[in-house]
């Protein structure tokens, strides 16, 4: 017997690998469940939206199957639609027999013809990632780096991400210790700028520090500047930390942040939705930041530029309605400028002290919203959009790349790379040559 188009046997095998003793696949069913859930990891861009949408309706693996038996838009539609009204879909025998996020799309497009066209624009999104062998790499690297794949059913689960809703990963790759994906409800995200200063750097350590005695985690990205502080300085009084990486687990970045990240693999976690081997991009560094967000009870930006990216991560935390906190700095400042922005604008609270970031988790909910339109408007040029973001990251400075070859790598339809192209194109950004199109820097 075939799942997946693979031997029973070694599909087990390949998810038992990944499941250690979270409650290791003992049947072909629950095999087969963490095995699509790791080639989705891998076939949709985080926070896609229609990928989250058609898995939570019928399953990651008729979902799976979908895509790979060239179900027509319409097909999948109709089971999406039977799921949502309640009903118990018919679940095809599970059958992987060939070899992938933009648009979202979320409940309400189910009538007309939205959600078909939605499923039709994620289609050519996911085929050109559906590749058996990759997901068959991910996870042997992920069972060599003693990495594991959580799913939603997991006790372990960050229930904060369910607030998230067809936005939320649908799986997450792992390494490190149960008991700091356990201490997350209790968790406060520390964000800021990379390009710290020794004012910032101060306020972090003495913020990451005093929450940790005061019993909370500490949640970051792990890179330079505030984040790495506000993990050092929980790991220095003994505390919980975890690091979400844009990149896969195997792969720690940045890379000056090795020895850190692999103390905090062994006391506290390192967490990813993006498979091992996957490498970081700027718009996936953007949604690792809705990760940030969700996971925590809340979040603190500590010292941020006017455009520094943990704006984004504010953002999210306000649009999920966590508690949001900005430290002040001195006026004069431009490394402050972001967190008095926060405070002025947005209504995020001033916090000064331990104390008072501590106090943000009583207070659910920010009364102004962050407009993540307002957070992006500003000095300088106008912001790409998603689309131009990722087909950029896919640009090489150097060899040229077809339109194909963009696609599979940015993960959009080749519609969508055409028209970010164009954009880029416009900008200066991108020039396209007689063999493909490269990056102009």
């Amino acid at each position: 017997m075939t799942v997946f188009g693979l031997d029973e046997t070694r599909v087990c095998a390949l998810a038992a690998g990944v499941r250690g003793d979270l409650s290791a696949p003992d049947d072909t069913a629950t095999a087969g469940e963490v095995f699509a859930r790791a080639a989705w990891s891998g076939i949709a861009e985080p926070g896609d939206g229609t990928a989250g949408l058609l898995v939570a309706s019928v399953g990651a693996g008729v979902a799976l199957t979908a895509i790979l038996e060239s179900w027509s838009p319409v097909q999948i539609g109709a089971l999406v639609r039977e799921a949502l009204c309640g009903n118990e879909p018919g679940a095809p025998d599970v059958i992987f027999a060939s070899s992938s996020s933009g648009d979202t799309a979320d409940a309400d497009a189910e009538t007309g013809g939205e959600l078909e066209q939605a499923i039709d624009l994620g289609l050519q999104r996911w085929r050109p990632r559906l590749n058996s062998g990759d997901v068959i790499r991910s996870l042997q690297q992920a069972a060599r780096m003693q990495a594991r794949l959580l799913l939603a059913t997991d006790a372990l689960w960050p229930s904060g991400l369910d607030d998230l809703e067809h936005h939320a990963p649908l799986a997450l790759w792992w390494r490190g210790v149960p008991a700091a994906l356990a201490a997350l409800p209790n968790s406060i995200a520390l964000v800021g700028a990379r390009a710290a200063t020794g004012y910032g750097e101060h306020i972090a350590m003495e913020a990451s520090a005093g929450l940790v005695d005061r019993g909370f985690a500490i949640v970051s990205g792990a890179a330079y500047g505030i984040d790495g502080m506000a993990h050092r300085a929980a790991l220095a009084s003994e505390g919980m930390t975890v690091a979400f990486l844009a990149g896969g687990v195997d792969r720690f970045y940045p890379s000056g942040h090795d020895s850190l990240l692999s103390r905090i693999v062994a006391c506290g976690a390192v967490v990813s939705e993006l498979p091992c081997g996957a490498a970081p991009t700027k718009w996936r560094f953007l949604q690792r930041n809705r990760l940030i967000a969700a996971s925590s009870a809340a979040t603190v930006v500590l010292e941020a530029g006017w455009r520094s990216g943990s704006l984004n991560t504010a953002g999210h935390a306000s649009a999920l309605g966590r508690p949001l906190g900005a430290v002040p700095g001195p006026i004069t400042s431009p490394t402050s400028a972001g967190c008095h922005r926060l405070i002025r604008e947005f209504a995020a609270v001033c916090v000064t002290t331990p104390t008072e970031m501590a106090e943000l988790v009583g207070e659910r909910s920010i009364q102004v919203p962050l407009d993540f339109a307002d957070i992006d408007a500003g000095p300088g040029p106008r912001p790409r959009t998603s689309d131009q973001i990722r087909v950029f990251d896919a640009l090489s400075g150097r060899s040229p790349r077809t339109v194909a070859d963009l696609s599979r790598r940015a993960g959009l339809s080749s519609a969508a790379v055409r028209g970010a192209l164009g954009g880029l194109d416009l900008d200066g950004a991108a020039q396209e040559r007689e063999a493909g199109w490269v990056r102009r820097l």
